[in-house]
């Protein structure tokens, strides 16, 4: 568990006390490539930290799955809108390879803020680097041509293509896996 802790104070370091009340309310949660953390229509009551494994956020338009985003080793994660505002979730959390979450319930977590103010600053770090993440992504999206999207996507996250189906990252990059095809090939 110490490496765990290690890995999460990279955001912001935690006093011993606060780790120690941390490692009562977590909860680590062994699971299966396809499985899913959360599905649209459900409350997601449950912050995550991925220690081990690869995941995606998706939405289902018209019958289609839209890839959001994805996480990785040492990513925080959850549906961010429902956990906030405990409204049913819109998009699905799935897992792209067998991994190990470790669970903190919202109801914990936030009973843990008046105690450590370190671990509430811990999270809002969280919150500040996903909105960034999306913030990113529209501006992107809005200004950059596929290419750029795609030499973006490989300087950020290399190893994509190794753990992540070819069409859920076309999806991601708003793409036909046709068009991504042709821009790989000319990379």
């Amino acid at each position: 568990m110490r490496q765990l802790f290690t890995q999460i104070t990279a955001f912001h370091p935690l006093t011993e006390q606060a780790i120690k009340s941390l490692e009562d309310c977590i909860t680590k949660i062994e699971v299966n490539k396809n499985d899913f953390l959360t599905t649209e229509g459900k409350k997601c009551t449950h912050l995550y930290f991925l220690e081990h494994g690869a995941l995606r956020g998706y939405y289902n338009l018209d019958g289609k799955e839209v890839t959001h985003w994805f996480a990785f080793e040492n990513d925080f994660v959850t549906s961010f809108h429902g956990f906030i505002t405990n409204e049913p979730c819109v998009e699905n959390i799935q897992l792209l390879e067998h991994g190990i979450v470790w669970a903190i319930e919202k109801n914990k977590l936030e009973a843990l803020y008046d105690q450590h103010p370190d671990l509430e600053r811990l999270v809002r770090i969280v919150y500040e680097k996903y909105y960034i993440r999306l913030e990113e992504r529209y501006v992107n999206a809005q200004f950059k041509t596929a290419t750029q999207l795609y030499d973006d996507l490989m300087k950020h996250m290399p190893h994509i293509l190794q753990r992540v189906p070819l069409g859920h990252i076309a999806s991601y990059l708003g793409l036909s896996q046709e068009t991504l095809s042709r821009i790989r090939g000319k990379h």
